[in-house]
């Protein structure tokens, strides 16, 4: 019992010393903000490491995405007579849930476990030390344009997932299951509201990207100096990510919805 009770003690007090870690790391970033957009150079290399080497995932996720969830909605609305309403109803779960959601854990898997390795060797190699001792600060030079390109990364991204997540629906739903195409279009834009549903879509995917992005600097930041801790730091950034997404997403489904 006491050996739980210490093993329970010592979790509780990593998790809350990393907690705080992130908190202040986090308020580290905000200083360097303003003046990341005086070298914009740093932040599209970045964007184009992160999100263009990201794209072709992004797009084959979201066309596979968008067909299985036409499939899966078939046999559901033809019970109720609503095989129409495929089209709005795809729409609707991409942009509001499945998009969001699962474009930013494809994200974490190849992008940010990239970005946490990477800082995280250049600590294990002492880049980082070299930096500081030729008075470069790593915060500037480092972490700030690969947090701003992950942020302006993703919402692009999740914009692309949900299209190709809607044509994957499209071409199941009129060419395989027989929709009529005028309905799948006409009911989209009845029913898919550019404030509700596109809006809480974009508001999700900034605060996933921002999360996200802190978490994947933060990891590779702090990672230990061995291949060992690098490799613990790529992958506790795809584990919490993952987990602080869905508790996000939940959080902010409450909050949207009607009378949350």
């Amino acid at each position: 019992m006491t050996h739980l009770i210490r093993a329970c003690w010592t979790s509780f007090s990593q998790f809350a010393a990393t907690f705080g870690g992130f908190q202040m790391f986090s308020l580290r970033l905000l200083p360097y903000l303003p003046k990341a957009i005086l070298r914009p150079r740093l932040i599209t290399e970045q964007i184009y490491s992160i999100g263009a080497l990201s794209l072709v995932l992004i797009m084959f996720g979201g066309f596979f995405v968008g067909t299985m969830l036409a499939l899966q909605s078939y046999s559901t609305l033809v019970e109720f007579g609503q095989v129409d309403s495929l089209g709005a109803f795809a729409t609707e779960a991409l942009v509001r849930e499945l998009g969001p959601v699962v474009a930013t854990l494809l994200f974490v898997g190849r992008a940010g476990s990239a970005v946490a390795a990477e800082v995280g060797l250049m600590r294990a190699t002492n880049q980082i030390a070299a930096m500081e001792l030729m008075a470069v600060d790593p915060i500037q030079r480092l972490i700030v344009p690969r947090f701003i390109a992950g942020v302006i990364s993703l919402p692009l991204l999740v914009a692309i997932f949900c299209t190709m997540g809607v044509l994957g629906a499209y071409l199941i739903g009129v060419h395989q299951l027989g929709v009529d195409p005028g309905a799948f279009w006409s009911h989209i834009q009845e029913r898919v509201d550019l404030y509700e549903d596109v809006g809480s879509g974009l508001l999700k995917s900034l605060v996933f990207g921002i999360s996200a992005s802190l978490m994947c600097v933060y990891e590779g930041f702090h990672a230990d100096p061995t291949a060992a801790g690098v490799s613990r730091a790529a992958t506790r950034t795809v584990v919490i990510t993952s987990v602080w997404v869905l508790l996000f997403d939940f959080i902010l489904t409450g909050m949207m919805m009607p009378g949350g």
